[in-house]
């Protein structure tokens, strides 16, 4: 399950009942910037930093906003999935080579 935890600034993925991935991130005024991204060692292997990546992608969409993706693994699912493209602003996508 997907959500966002504010107090820990971070959006989380859960599977049973435990976090299994998140990614850190700092709200600026209009925009989201990632920071880090992790998937726990037990939970490996099973496309979760992507699903992560795409629920966190779409809920700052909802939001609004635009994406920094300063995190490695963020800047690279972005590159992979044009269709998030449009959340870096224009003077950010170079900077992540995107």
């Amino acid at each position: 399950m997907f959500s966002d935890n504010p107090d820990e600034h971070r959006f989380e993925l859960r599977k049973g009942g435990v976090v299994a991935a998140y990614s850190q991130y700092n709200l600026l005024k209009g925009a989201v910037l990632f920071t880090h991204t992790e998937v726990l060692p037990q939970f490996e292997g099973q496309g979760l930093g992507s699903k992560l990546a795409k629920s966190a992608l779409g809920d700052v969409r909802a939001r609004g906003l635009k994406a920094i993706p300063v995190c490695t693994f963020m800047a690279g699912y972005i590159r992979k999935h044009a269709e998030y493209l449009d959340l870096v602003a224009e003077e950010h996508q170079r900077a992540f080579k995107l």
